[in-house]
Parts: structure tokens; C-alpha cells; sequence
């Protein structure tokens, strides 16, 4: 480490660490939640999040719908704290995601759903916070401090505790023996070079792509590019860039597609050979790219459904280095603060 290390380095570095106090101190607060929702049998999932957060969230709710056969659904916070209105959500089991856990809206949208039947699970950094305090069961992200205002640590950590309660839901022993072999691989993801990537990034727009669980990364990977790069950057699924995006898209124009090692794998190097046949420079994290798409190296993990986890963290040690070519401060981006408190 020198003196110019910016924080967000430093805590991206941290993950793996950050990911191996979750496993050995989560347990307890997993194991009960997922009994409790077991118990309760729900029909459905809705989430309760905002930025990474629901970035997050959109992860889970492929995971919930793949694995354990439940849809998931985004519901708006402003559904409780702006317009008043009380869901019904008998037979629901409601997961609410927030670093501070100190949101209005997240706290009263969760209260709300827990009011409506639901049984509310909080996943946060701050087990003392509102959120904590109003659902049912609070689950610790142990990511300790996170004092650049990109979250990283924290929003790895929101992926792995989710996952973590769904897999225990299912009692799921191959992913649940997956997440346990997560921190040694995260650390590999720190150092893959994405150096073509970063130098392909000279503009002030690119697309990311992702399918599936992929996708909630691409998301998370177009905001981080906005908040600490100050690039316009757009997420789309590979199954919908080309239906009216790919028009903007000239020579060099940068894409990110961000492919797992599951059943969307192939699709997505396919359209990103589409795109790269019309002159974009597109990179991929896959093997199987063709086309003139570009491999970006990529840590895969002993499941599909970790496999983006490791992408975000490639993905975040890339975007810092961006930043730092654009003479940006990632720690400090302009017009944010660390927690926003939205009513």
C-alpha cells in the first residue's frame, strides 16, 4: 500500500476477509431466519431496497426464483412512506437490504410489509439501526466500516448473506458448500487484470450486460461507473440490447458483458458478437467469446450462483483504476454522501 491507495481500494481488498468473519460469525442469525421462513411457508418474496441495495436484491431474486422455485418482487418504498398505502402480504416472506439501515422509507416500507403479514428479514451492516430494530430477524452483513461513499465490502457482503439464507432455506449442501470456499476465491478476483478494459474506457458513455444473476451485477457495475467515474453508463439484459439500444452503439463504443458459467452463458457471448460485429470494443468474462469480443480474465467459483459475485469484485478493482485515469477521486464522488435517508 502507498499513500495514493485510495479507501475504496483498500476496501475492496478487504472483501475477502470481510466475507470470511460473515461465514464464521453468521451462522446463528442464518440458521434461524431460514427455519423461521421455512416455518412460515411463504408464497412469495418482495424486496425492500434502494441503489446497491436493490441491485442486490435483483441478484436475490433470481436466486430465490431459480432455486427455490418463489418469484420475488421489487416493491417500491415509497408504496409506505410517501403514499400511505398498506400491502397485503399474507403467506410473504419480505427481505429489506441497507448498508445503514437507517433509511425512512426502506424502515417504513419494511414495518409496512411486516404489518401486512409478511415475516421481514433486515440485512445490514448496523444491527442497532431502525431496520434492524422493525423486521422480524436481522442478519449482519460483517463488513465493518466502510468509509468510501462507493459502497463494495458492503454490497458483496449483502449478496453473500442473501444467497446465504436461500441456500439454508433449501438446505441446498452443494451452494451452501460453495459460499464456504467464497473468500479464497474473491481474493483471486481482486487481482484479475482488466487492463484492456480500462483502457478502452475513454468516453463519457458505455453499456454494460449481464443475464440472469448476471444482470443484477451489470447493474451494480453501471452505477458504480456513474458514481465514481462520472460515466454515463447503461445496464441492459442481453436479451433486450438489441431491441432498440444497440442503435446508439458506434466503433470503439465499450461494452461490458458480465457472463457466468450457467445455463445464459452462450446467449450472452452471442450478442456480445453481435455488438462487437458493429464496431464496439466489447469485453467479456467468458471463454466462449467469439466474434471479435474480448475475454476478460475471470475467477470462476465453485458454483453458478457465486460465479457473479466474484465478477463484481474483478469488476470494482477495475472501476477504481478507471477513476483514478480520469483523475477522480472514487472516495468522494461529487454530489453524495455516504448514507442517504430518503423519506
Amino acid at each position: 500500500m502507498n499513500a495514493q491507495t485510495t479507501q475504496m481500494r483498500r476496501e475492496i481488498e478487504e472483501i475477502p476477509v470481510a466475507v470470511e468473519r460473515l461465514l464464521s460469525e453468521g451462522q446463528g442469525g442464518i440458521t434461524a431466519a431460514a427455519e423461521a421462513i421455512r416455518a412460515a411457508d411463504p408464497a412469495l418474496l418482495v424486496s425492500v431496497a434502494r441503489g446497491s441495495s436493490d441491485h442486490a436484491c435483483t441478484y436475490l431474486k433470481y436466486a430465490s426464483e431459480l432455486l427455490l422455485g418463489l418469484p420475488m418482487a421489487s416493491v417500491g418504498p415509497s408504496v409506505a412512506s410517501v403514499y400511505g398505502a398498506e400491502l397485503k402480504l399474507a403467506r410473504a416472506a419480505c427481505i429489506s437490504v441497507s448498508q445503514s439501515g437507517k433509511s425512512p422509507d426502506i424502515v417504513e416500507m419494511t414495518r409496512s410489509a411486516r404489518a401486512g403479514g409478511a415475516y421481514a428479514v433486515a440485512i445490514t451492516n448496523d444491527l442497532t439501526s431502525p431496520l434492524a430494530q422493525t423486521a422480524n430477524a436481522a442478519l449482519g452483513i460483517c463488513a465493518g466500516p466502510e468509509l468510501s461513499v462507493a459502497a463494495t465490502k458492503t454490497f458483496v457482503t449483502s449478496l453473500v448473506s442473501g444467497l446465504w439464507l436461500l441456500a439454508e432455506c433449501k438446505q441446498d449442501k452443494a451452494l451452501l458448500d460453495a459460499i464456504r470456499l467464497l473468500p479464497a476465491e474473491l481474493d483471486a478476483a481482486t487481482r484479475c487484470d482488466w487492463s484492456a478494459a480500462v483502457d478502452a474506457i475513454t468516453g463519457s458513455s458505455l453499456y454494460t450486460l449481464g443475464r440472469g444473476p448476471s444482470w443484477a451485477i451489470s447493474n451494480e457495475a453501471a452505477l458504480k461507473f456513474k458514481e465514481t467515474c462520472q460515466i454515463h453508463a447503461e445496464s441492459y439484459s442481453s436479451a433486450e440490447v438489441l431491441h432498440g439500444p444497440v442503435s446508439i452503439v458506434d466503433q470503439d463504443f465499450p461494452v461490458i458483458g458480465f457472463a457466468a458459467a450457467d445455463a445464459a452463458e452462450g446467449a450472452l457471448v452471442d450478442v456480445a458478437a453481435q455488438i462487437a460485429g458493429k464496431g464496439a470494443q466489447v469485453f467479456v468474462t467468458s471463454d466462449k467469446a467469439h466474434g471479435g469480443a474480448q475475454v476478460l480474465a475471470h475467477q470462476r467459483t465453485s458454483h453458478w450462483l457465486t460465479d457473479p459475485i466474484a465478477l463484481i469484485v474483478s469488476f470494482y478493482a477495475m472501476v477504481e483504476q478507471v477513476a483514478a485515469k480520469r483523475g477522480i477521486n472514487p472516495d468522494a464522488p461529487r454530489h453524495l454522501k455516504k448514507v442517504t435517508e430518503t423519506v
